[in-house]
């Protein structure tokens, strides 16, 4: 069989009326990305504020 004769897909295009699944996954994922960053952060730079003051 010939790969080159089959088509990719029908060309028909679908009206979008809703997200898709892996547009709402991606959105919380970055969304959870975010928290975790700057929860990170935040306890970084707490943690060498404490440090500061010590001396």
């Amino acid at each position: 069989m010939n790969t080159t004769e089959v088509p990719a897909h029908s060309g028909l295009v679908r009206e979008r009326t809703h997200p898709e699944l892996y547009d709402v996954v991606t959105f919380a994922f970055a969304v959870l990305a975010v928290i975790f960053v700057r929860r990170a952060l935040r306890a970084r730079f707490a943690r060498k504020r404490d440090e500061a003051t010590r001396d």
